[in-house]
Parts: structure tokens; sequence; C-alpha cells
């Protein structure tokens, strides 16, 4: 599994803009973010592979930025099971921690399309938070631990 693409919002509402790059921080979230600062919610992420379920399921594309998610992994299933490890980058990469599943809310039914909260339930992937920090970038490893990881 490898990050496909990297979003950021810089306040509530505002449009998500792909990045090259973004800076994750311990304990706070990313870079230019509207999350960055919040207790739990610092990252946001889902796969491409359930993007491409869901608009099988829509009938209609489902472009990642659209869902308002930060990161996009190109294949694979997220993780939504509190406690989760996810590793960005490698052994030295960011790493995340599973909070919850990340629900879609009716704001998919504008950003996406009619229908759209439906067609991603269950495939909106997982709201993380930050554990170490780093940079996150397309083309990262992305692997998960199912049990905790220790760091030095």
């Amino acid at each position: 599994m490898r990050v496909a693409a990297v979003h950021v919002a810089p306040e509530r509402g505002a449009p998500m803009r792909a990045v090259e790059q973004v800076e994750a921080f311990a304990g706070q979230g990313l870079a230019g973010d509207r999350y960055l600062g919040t207790r739990h919610r610092h990252v946001t992420v889902q796969s491409r592979t359930e993007l491409d379920a869901a608009a099988e399921a829509l009938g209609a594309p489902v472009e990642p930025g659209r869902t308002r998610r930060n990161i996009t992994v190109d294949r694979g299933a997220i993780p939504t099971e509190p406690g989760t490890r996810i590793v960005v980058g490698g052994p030295d990469g960011v790493l995340l921690e599973v909070v919850r599943r990340a629900a879609p809310c009716r704001v998919m039914e504008t950003a996406v399309g009619p229908g759209a909260r439906r067609a991603l339930h269950d495939r909106g992937g997982a709201v993380c938070r930050v554990l170490t920090s780093g940079t996150i970038a397309p083309g990262d490893p992305v692997t998960v631990a199912r049990t905790g990881i220790t760091r030095s």
C-alpha cells in the first residue's frame, strides 16, 4: 500500500487542495489543515479501493479530494478498529493511531453528489491521531500493524 494523494483544507468548509507533501506534527495533526490542534481528529485516511467500490454503488466517480479526507492510499482496506496503528513512510515514518471509523456526513451529498453518503457507508476510512512527527507525501509506503508498535 502507498500514499496516492494528500489533501488539506485551511478551514472548515474550505475546498480541499492536493499537496505535494505535508508535515505531520505529533499530538496536533497536519500543517495547513483545519483539524491541526484538535484533540483527536488529526488526520483522516481512506483507500482508493473503497472509493472505487463507492463509485460503482453511486454510478459516478468519487474523487479523493471531494470526500474531505486527508490521505488516500492506492489500494486495500483501511482499518477502523480503535488503537490500530498505521505507519506512513517506512519504519521511521509517521505513526498514526486509529481513533474511530470516519463516517460519511451529509456534506458528502453536495461535495460528491446525491447518494454519496449511502455509497460511502462503511467505506469512509478512519479518523486517526498523529503519534510521531514527519513528512507525508504521495508514493510513501503505508503499513498497518494490528497491535501496538513501540518506538524509541
